[in-house]
Order: structure tokens, then sequence, then C-alpha cells
């Protein structure tokens, strides 16, 4: 009689390879959620990546199933298993870069908007904003600060508030 723990049944995980069946699992779950990454990005990004024709077939498919979740669960699955066969270290790479990228555009947002809330909340703070981006048109500059200070006041929508963040970014984007 055969015991509980044989895995005749044409399944040569354990013996192929010496991993066990977490393990598997646990790469096969890893591989899911690098498609679910993959399928969230952009097609910009996406282009800035390593894909075969077959893999970008799928992630481009994936785009279409957004909205019928269940459909889209078992595509990324699917994807999980077109990159078992691949080489996935230069994707990962490349995917790194992008993460990176976008981490670097989200951390110059923040400056633009911290360099809009000190010029709102100090006066140094336009002097010190000049003397680093000499090229911006003060005047323009400090009627926006001036009605943002006004808008804030009087509970406003802020229309001065998002012109002066669209006045500043070009100088602190491009450094």
């Amino acid at each position: 009689m055969a015991d509980i723990t044989d895995f005749t049944h044409g399944d040569d995980w354990d013996r192929e390879e010496g991993k066990s069946k977490t393990q598997i699992k646990k790469e096969m779950t890893a591989l899911q959620e690098l498609g679910e990454e993959l399928v969230s990005l952009s097609a910009a990004n996406r282009a800035k990546l390593p894909l075969d024709a077959e893999l970008l077939d799928a992630l481009q498919l994936a785009d279409k199933l957004v909205r019928k979740h269940e459909a889209l669960r078992r595509h990324i699955q699917f994807i999980g298993r077109l990159m078992r066969t691949r080489d996935l270290e230069p994707l990962q790479r490349a995917l790194a870069v992008v993460r990176n990228t976008n981490q670097a555009a989200t951390r110059k947002f923040h400056l633009v908007e911290d360099w809009r809330d000190k010029l709102i909340a100090s006066n140094d703070a336009l002097t010190e904003f000049v003397a680093a981006y000499p090229d911006v048109d003060v005047q323009q500059l400090r009627t926006l600060i001036r009605n943002a200070k006004k808008e804030q006041e009087k509970n406003q929508p802020p229309k001065a508030f998002r012109e002066l963040f669209q006045l500043i970014k070009p100088f602190i984007l491009e450094e």
C-alpha cells in the first residue's frame, strides 16, 4: 500500500529540484505579484522594460480585463505562469529603474509643494527662492504669493495657489 506522502501522480517536484511544495508556492506567488506590478504600469513604462512579444501581448490583454475582476485575477495567474520560463534578472533590473524614476519624480513634486508652502508662509523664502532660481519672474511671483495668501484668509478657491505651483514647477523640475 502506498504511503500518503508518496507523490506518484506524475508530480516529481520533490525529486527534481529539491524544493518543498511551500517554496514552490511562494515562488509562484512572487511571480504573480510581479505580474500584477507589470499590469499596473503605464504603456510608456512598459516600453522601457525588456519584454518579449508573448508577455507584452498578455499584458495588453490584461489592460482590457481591468473591469472584469475574476478574469483579471486568472489572467495574472497566466502571466505568472509565462514568467516561469523566462530569465527575470534583466526585467527586475529594468523595473527597479522605472520604480526609482517614479520615486524621483514624486520627490521633485514634493519639493515644489514645499517651496510653494514656504513662499506663502514666509517673506524670507521669496529672497531665498530668487537667489536659487534667478530666472524667475519676481513680480509675477510676488503677485501670486499675495493672491494665494488672500485666498487662504478668505477661504476662497485656491486659484492663485495652483498658479504659484505652476510658476515655480519648471524651475525646480529642471534641476
